[in-house]
């Protein structure tokens, strides 16, 4: 049964795959950048991402002695900046490493690196036999083997991972592997599959009973939360103030315009009279408010941003507001910034 589900679809990826160019390659970074781009993005996306991203940064050095800032600017637009964030300091754990680690312990212990990823590097790049399980894998497993364990419970995670295991050609482990997730994002997709023109569907227990579009299973639902931000667009003449956000938040170490949180959606009167906005410019000359956009729904895996965004005139000699920084607007384009205040500076700029 092994040889013949994986020969089923290696065949089938001989035939259907796409030509992408971390495909072409057995150098472990190439392929770890790859991974971690490709992290909660789509193929579509990434794809470009990866081409701008290994040009400036083609190797582990190159990489590890950068800024984190501009490692943050060639993100900019992918979004979970952590990923971000833990390639960079990897990056620097090779290096003190001295190389690229060749084995799975090695591989996983790099900052950013979970079981998935480990896997998927060592396969692709050293074809060792371990198999790799993520959103593709899950769903063409669970149906052709009627697994109606919750794909995000132990009990379904073990039983997933094991039969991917079992099933794996092991002599050829980066082909089985790059098959089965190919065929999971082309062929048995997540609603509507074509099962009538798909070489598992004699054997596939879902189809068999009518079950395809209920599996898998997935219980556990995320807890969305959401937040009011209301950002201040200062001009000082030529120049703007951002700052840099910091702690354990969402977006950390990306710049931003000067913010304010709010726990609920405020109206313009009672934003203008908040004390936390008039502390802020306690110390500016006469400031001039202009409400420019009310009402931005921003989405996150976790949360909905709700954004205001107000322009304030301020005398062109202000030269410090609270923690920002003064920049010229003409500068803005050089800091990484998240996509939603980047979709504003397209806006208005």
């Amino acid at each position: 049964m092994e040889n013949v589900f994986s020969k089923l679809i290696v065949d089938w990826y001989y035939t259907h795959k796409r030509d992408l160019p971390w495909r072409n390659t057995k150098d472990p970074y190439l392929i770890w950048i790859s991974e971690i781009i490709l992290q909660q993005t789509r193929v579509e996306q990434g794809y470009d991402y990866y081409l701008r991203f290994v040009k400036r940064f083609p190797n582990v050095d190159t990489l590890a002695s950068a800024d984190e800032d501009e490692v943050l600017k060639y993100w900019q637009g992918l979004g979970y900046y952590s990923r971000a964030r833990n390639l960079h300091a990897a990056a620097k754990q090779i290096v003190m490493q001295g190389t690229f680690p060749n084995n799975y312990e090695g591989v996983r212990a790099l900052k950013g690196v979970g079981d998935y990823t480990a896997a998927a590097i060592c396969s692709f790049a050293y074809d060792q036999p371990y198999a790799v399980v993520d959103g593709n894998v899950n769903r063409v497993l669970s149906r052709w083997l009627l697994i109606d364990d919750p794909i995000d419970s132990n009990p379904g995670k073990k039983k997933i991972q094991e039969a991917a295991q079992l099933l794996m050609d092991k002599q050829h482990a980066a082909m089985h592997n790059q098959a089965i997730m190919e065929f999971g994002a082309l062929q048995c997709i997540p609603s509507s599959p074509d099962c009538n023109s798909c070489p598992l569907a004699g054997s596939c227990m879902a189809n068999a009973r009518g079950m395809v579009d209920t599996l898998p299973i997935k219980t556990h639902k995320t807890k969305v939360s959401n937040r009011y931000f209301h950002y201040l667009f200062v001009k000082a003449g030529d120049s703007t103030f951002i700052h840099k956000r910091t702690g354990n938040d969402i977006w950390k170490n990306l710049y931003e315009l000067p913010l304010i949180e709010t726990k609920e959606a405020v109206d313009e009167e009672s934003f203008l009279a908040l004390p936390e906005l008039h502390s802020l410019f306690n110390n500016v000359e006469a400031p001039q408010f202009r409400l420019l956009q009310r009402n931005v729904k921003h989405v996150l895996s976790h949360r909905v941003i709700y954004a205001d965004f107000y322009e304030v005139i301020v005398p062109s000699g202000t030269e410090s507001l609270g923690d920002c920084k003064k920049i010229k607007i003409e500068d803005i384009h050089k800091f990484a910034v998240s996509r939603l205040i980047n979709q504003f500076f397209s806006l208005i700029l």
